[in-house]
């Protein structure tokens, strides 16, 4: 049954058409927040678990290598044009080198910094590279966004307490990997890729140069002696959820939602991540971590408000 013309002569909106498409987008941004909470929480459980990080890298890469290939014929002239300067800063950027540097850092810290020295600085390490590299100055309402992180992240320092060697060590890898990721969303931006595209581009560089480095120990690798049951957490997390799930449900968070409300609802990814880690992987949160933990996210929002987003947080 066809809906009456409008009086106006106007288009009409379909209520309910308008309404599922709002339901798909907040579902979507929904898995997407949950899945990036979930590669804070698995790249810290990587510590305690017998693979490596180069064995958690392989499944990282290799999951979203293999499934995304039968789509590499159509896109085969797409990748052909696009800079070798953006493959090595989406592949570089996003791939092997940005997991070795936010698991060796996870290792030493905790799934909270993980989570909020990564995704939650990625603005700040976007804002530094991109007035490097093209000179580009953030508007006045992104610097005050961009100050409400770093006094997030120098206060969560502080709530850290007296901190090792080691833990010092941690967060400059884990701020690296931020400055790593930022990399990647300059990479993507203007390169004209799809998301199918960029997981191409992403995992298939990692996926062809990491297996020969495993199978001859130049990387450490327990993959063969580590049972299914143990390796599929980490297939779940960093295969399939990192490298699959987020790639297509933030795509349609976007594209129902629009991408500031979907960077918005995504920055909230660190702080699920910091209270998840606590039934999960036995951390402490203390107030102050949780209080520096929220300036952190407000930043995030607040940058994301002003500016549209060009590619999701890790």
């Amino acid at each position: 049954m066809h809906s009456a013309p409008h009086p106006l002569g106007l288009p009409r909106v379909n209520f309910w058409d308008t309404h599922l498409q709002l339901i798909i987008g907040y579902a979507a941004i929904a898995v997407t927040v949950l899945v990036w909470a979930g590669f804070a929480l698995s790249t810290r459980a990587a510590a305690a678990s017998q693979l490596t990080i180069g064995d958690v890298a392989i499944i990282r890469s290799g999951i979203p290598a293999l499934v995304f290939l039968p789509f590499l014929p159509k896109r085969i002239g797409m990748l052909r044009r696009l800079p070798l300067r953006n493959w090595a800063m989406i592949g570089i950027g996003a791939g092997a080198p940005f997991f070795w540097l936010a698991a060796s850092g996870g290792v030493q810290t905790s799934a909270t910094h993980v989570s909020a020295l990564i995704a939650g600085t990625v603005p700040v390490s976007v804002a530094v590279l991109s007035w490097l590299m093209y000179r580009e100055r953030p508007k006045p309402s992104v610097v005050v966004a961009l100050a409400l992180i770093l006094l997030g992240v120098a206060a969560l320092i502080a709530a850290s307490g007296s901190l090792a060697a080691g833990s010092v060590a941690g967060m400059a890898m884990l701020l690296g990997a931020s400055l790593f990721w930022a990399t990647y969303t300059l990479g993507v931006r203007g390169s004209g890729l799809d998301p199918v595209g960029c997981a191409l581009v992403l995992a298939l560089p990692s996926a062809i140069v990491l297996p020969p480095l495993l199978a001859t120990g130049v990387l450490p690798s327990n993959l063969a002696h580590v049972s299914l049951h143990d390796a599929l957490p980490f297939i779940l997390a960093q295969g399939v959820g990192a490298g699959l799930v987020a790639t297509l449900t933030y795509a349609i968070a976007i594209a129902r939602l629009g991408a500031a409300k979907a960077a918005t609802i995504g920055s909230l990814a660190p702080a699920l991540a910091a209270v998840m880690a606590v039934p999960l992987l036995g951390e402490a949160l203390s107030i102050g971590t949780a209080l520096a933990v929220m300036l952190i996210c407000a930043g995030v929002m607040l940058a994301n408000r002003t500016r549209a987003v060009r590619a999701p947080a890790p």
